[in-house]
């Protein structure tokens, strides 16, 4: 065996103890793909550096093929055109807009997926190419179709799918139209996130297909959901456990905004501790109730703007305890947090999976607990 094929089987024998691989088909799809045929030189993170810098790592330095075989995501794109190629060996800052995905979660959202041989699958966010390789030896090259928004990410990932033997349907453009001409599919997968389900995916997976999706929205909380296509256009799932994130889709993404000035507002007490906000879940309930509202700060110092009305909401620790909440424009923003917040609290402070969404022509809806149960529609 070479080294890779050693490390690769290590890496499987590392996700098959832990748990994460548990159906033979997919076992065998991880240790036949190579991942450093999709990998080339990755970002990693330089320790201590304010704001997060990265430095390069090539394939021709030490620890290139035993990072590449470690379960951790690979950054290879920063603020949607640094290659780690352009920045050779400089250190480079920037907010991570590209990547190969670590292991564990590409195989483990496939597994739950429910694929099948004969099933027919559009994934969206082709990336470096690695899950898409996996899709393709598992199902076959023509039952994998794959959108990739990026020219250049989705040259390159077209490049390593040729060299690794897969040809899968490749297409250039917006995944969140998916493909009107190669449907209507069995599965959907997204490796980005997205604030709310493309009508067009609704349509082109047939009733009885699935779709598995992480929603996000402009505060980047994230939550993986799977939803039963129940009808053109109509679907109903729940949030599954664990902690899922992926990069929102770019179309989706919170326009610009000028340097924020916090201004004088409305003022009084807030009744709940803002560093909830600062939890998993409930971060995600924070947004699902300001969906576009950006959030800022920590701990009892949580800013909240609304990038679509301007709307404003800060909270600041009282010397005595507790917090004062100070509010401006058309959006009262801190007191749908707080109602939010209190209705997931008084459910007992759940994880997401407690959490369910239903999609018809009538709107998207998050509910918690029932459908009929405390919701919150997104924002479409």
């Amino acid at each position: 065996m070479t080294t890779s094929d050693t490390l690769r089987a290590a890496l499987v024998e590392r996700l098959t103890e832990n748990g994460t691989l548990t159906d033979a088909a997919w076992t065998e799809a991880a240790t036949a793909v190579p991942r450093e045929l999709f990998a080339g030189s990755y970002f990693v993170p330089i320790e201590g550096s304010t704001p997060t810098g990265y430095r390069t790592v090539h394939p021709a330095d030490p620890g290139w093929l035993e990072g590449v075989y470690t379960d951790q995501t690979l950054i290879t794109q920063l603020d949607g055109r640094t290659s780690p190629e352009d920045a050779g060996d400089q250190p480079v800052t920037g907010a991570p807009s590209s990547s190969s995905t670590l292991p564990s979660l590409v195989l483990d959202m496939w597994q739950r997926l429910g694929a099948d041989a004969g099933h027919r699958v559009l994934e969206v966010g082709t990336g470096t190419g690695y899950s898409t390789a996996l899709g393709a030896h598992r199902l076959g090259d023509r039952n994998i179709t794959s959108i990739e928004y990026d020219p250049l990410v989705a040259a390159r990932a077209a490049s390593a799918l040729r060299a690794a033997g897969y040809a899968p349907r490749l297409l250039t453009g917006d995944g969140l139209g998916g493909d009107p001409e190669g449907g209507p599919f069995d599965r959907l997968i997204a490796t980005c996130s997205v604030r709310y389900l493309p009508t067009a995916w609704l349509r082109q997976v047939k009733p009885g297909g699935r779709i598995l999706v992480t929603l996000s929205g402009w505060s980047y909380a994230n939550a993986l959901a799977l939803l039963d296509v129940t009808g053109p256009g109509e679907a109903t799932g729940r949030f599954l456990p664990g902690y899922t994130s992926f990069m929102i889709a770019r179309p989706h993404d919170r326009p610009p905004r000028p340097t924020l000035a916090l201004l004088p507002g409305e003022e009084r007490a807030s009744r709940i501790d803002p560093a909830q906000l600062d939890t998993w879940t409930g971060s995600w309930v924070a947004q699902l109730a300001a969906p576009s509202a950006e959030r800022m700060g920590s701990g009892g110092n949580q800013i909240l703007s609304d990038v679509a009305t301007g709307s404003q909401a800060r909270t600041v620790p009282d010397p005595e305890g507790g917090w004062t909440v100070v509010q401006r424009g058309p959006l009262r923003l801190w007191d749908r947090v707080e109602t939010a917040i209190e209705a997931w609290q008084g459910a007992g402070e759940p994880h997401q999976d407690a959490f369910g969404i239903t999609v018809s022509a009538a709107g998207q809806r998050v509910w918690l607990g029932t459908a009929d149960g405390p919701g919150w529609d997104l924002p479409i």
